[in-house]
């Protein structure tokens, strides 16, 4: 087997009946298209797919109106040039029956393997690595999960848990399980031998006679462990996922990072009117910034944002026009297109809880990262803090710890 076979690549972006976590960010925006670090979510799947330099096209598989894609393919098509389209399902299939509905489309050209990613996974991406130990070690797998270990064995089960012996098997594998199982989870990044296939056939025909979902992590890849055909590549680099809004926060930062290091064109090391600019930080070119503003670190900032006079923003993704006015404070929060922050205003989260502060109150969990939905209006010297905002909303009080509906 050499690299070469490889030609494609999917991307599950699911569709607007699912992510409604990541709500009120994705009542305008689909959840894939989010900006992260300045760039759409799945961009930087596409940059590293790119990177490879052997995939030939990337499909977006989803029940998302094809529409609301065809600007951002246009626009990644022209910078990384490779082909990408999006097939739509004519409904919503479950993860692996998108997969086997457009097999046909992704076997075309006679591809040998290819890569499955999940649109709301945030990595450093270590395709490459993954690639040569799926060709080097493994005699005939049909598939090679990328997997990581986290720390907090609490938070394992929240994930696909994996138990791999020493030649990198996967031994056994459940979806989230009730008790503890293992630290070593799955990225939800996949690369398969077009033989899949097959076995998906045959698992398709039994959940059509039951009528049942039908699923990868579920269906497909739990009864592959242990059957010699499953197997792990364990990456040591940062990895998270995008479920909810404040998510997107943490994976800004992880993008802003290491991009720093490993694309320093991709972040802002200054701006002409001289404002203070604390790595890493991304600012669209069209945005105003003022010389008097503070920005950074950790921070994202959208297509012509207007940033004024005297103006603290940190750890904090502001979206397409916005405007934060004069000595404005914005801190481990997320500011929706079309909002306005007035002077001496200041909208603020906070990233991890407290150990003395509480999960819930009154029964309704209180959020950490700030989220003003789009086309707020928060008035001059008012304070939000650990708020939700939908969009449509003028704030003329100070609220803390509230969801605004």
């Amino acid at each position: 087997m050499t690299s070469e076979q490889i030609t494609k690549a999917v991307i599950l972006v699911g569709g607007p009946s699912r992510g409604t976590r990541f709500r009120p960010l994705s009542f305008k925006t689909p959840k894939p298209l989010f900006p992260v670090a300045g760039r759409p979510m799945i961009y930087h799947h596409i940059k590293a797919l790119s990177q490879l330099g052997i995939i030939k096209e990337v499909l977006i598989i989803g029940f998302y109106e094809p529409e609301l894609f065809n600007s951002f393919i246009d626009s990644a098509q022209n910078e990384f040039g490779i082909g990408i389209r999006y097939l739509r399902e004519y409904q919503s299939l479950g993860t692996a029956g998108g997969l086997y509905h457009f097999r046909d489309q992704i076997l075309r050209g006679s591809t040998e393997r290819f890569f499955v990613m999940n649109a709301d996974v945030v990595c450093s991406f270590p395709l490459q690595e993954m690639l040569d130990s799926h060709i080097r070690n493994y005699e005939k797998p049909k598939c090679t999960i990328l997997a990581t270990t986290v720390e907090d064995s609490d938070s394992a089960h929240r994930f696909g848990c994996l138990v791999k012996n020493e030649k990198n098997q996967v031994m056994h594998y459940v979806e989230k399980p009730e008790s503890f199982l293992s630290n070593l989870i799955s990225c939800g990044v996949f690369l398969f031998e077009n033989t899949i296939f097959q076995q998906m056939k045959n698992i398709k025909a039994m959940k059509e006679e039951k009528e049942e979902a039908f699923g990868l992590e579920i269906d497909v890849l739990r009864p592959m462990a242990g059957t010699g055909q499953l197997y792990v590549y364990e990456m040591e680099h940062f990895w998270n996922q995008i479920k909810t809004p404040g998510s997107s926060v943490s994976a800004n930062r992880m993008y802003l990072q290491s991009y720093m290091i490993t694309c320093p064109d991709l972040v802002t090391k200054h701006v002409e009117s001289g404002a203070e600019i604390i790595s890493p930080v991304y600012i669209h070119p069209s945005a105003s910034i003022h010389g008097t503003a503070k920005i950074g670190p950790n921070v994202s900032i959208g297509a012509n944002a207007v940033v004024g006079r005297g103006v603290r923003v940190a750890e904090s993704i502001i979206l397409e026009n916005v405007t934060l006015k004069e000595n404005s404070c914005i801190l481990n929060s997320i500011v929706g297109m079309d909002t306005n922050v007035g002077e001496w205003a200041r909208v603020e989260g906070t990233p991890e809880p407290a150990p003395n502060r509480p999960l819930t109150t009154n029964g309704i969990k209180v959020p950490s990262i700030t989220i003003l939905g789009g086309d707020i209006s928060v008035e001059p010297e008012v304070i939000i803090r650990n708020c939700i905002v939908l969009p449509h909303k003028e704030l003329r009080n100070s609220y803390h710890n509230e969801i605004l509906l």
